[in-house]
């Protein structure tokens, strides 16, 4: 599925997403006044690159978002969802925090029920009812930055969860409750 017809199928154009204040009360997320949200996210999975603007003035844009959504799609089955907009906002924050402007690695976004089974067969550690089913959860790491320092700067970020899987080299990141650990 292409992302045009993500957003055909899904009718992501007739969206009304919320403004940054209505975020950032529900969320209780401090962001720093702006004029745009960008993301850079390099799949290392399917080799996607993406440089999207998701937020401008005040507004989400669809198909800023929408580009978003396909680069952190499901890989295996190749099935794209709508993530969490606080995820986005919260990866954002992270990578503000670094005045960092490459590309993020991202090793997992969504997963379908099925691939998370499988997952689950193979691996250690993958829960049962992973965020990621429910585009609440990423896997990420960014050039040039130590992971553990990458943790901590996350875990003072986020309202929700943050793992640091030091011997395969990646943050988790998820809108579940606030929690942490380390593997």
């Amino acid at each position: 599925m292409n992302r045009r017809e993500f957003i055909t199928r899904f009718g992501l154009s007739a969206l009304t997403l919320s403004s940054t204040s209505s975020f950032a009360a529900s969320s209780g997320l401090i962001l720093p006044k702006e004029e745009h949200r960008t993301l850079k996210i390099k799949n290392l999975h399917t080799g996607d690159s993406v440089n999207a603007t998701y937020w401008e003035h005040g507004e989400y844009l669809i198909d800023g978002l929408a580009e978003l959504y396909f680069a952190m799609r499901d890989h295996r089955a190749n099935l794209v969802t709508a993530m969490d907009i606080d995820l986005l906002d919260t990866l954002h924050g992270i990578q503000s925090q670094f005045d960092n402007h490459q590309e993020i690695y991202l090793l997992s976004g969504y997963r379908s029920p099925k691939t998370n089974e499988s997952l689950r067969k193979q691996q250690e550690g993958v829960a049962k009812h992973s965020l990621h089913m429910q585009g609440r959860a990423l896997d990420f790491r960014m050039p040039g930055i130590s992971n553990r320092y990458l943790s901590q700067a996350s875990l003072s970020i986020s309202n929700g969860g943050v793992g640091y899987y030091r011997n395969s080299g990646f943050i988790h990141l998820d809108t579940g409750r606030k929690r942490h650990w380390v593997r």
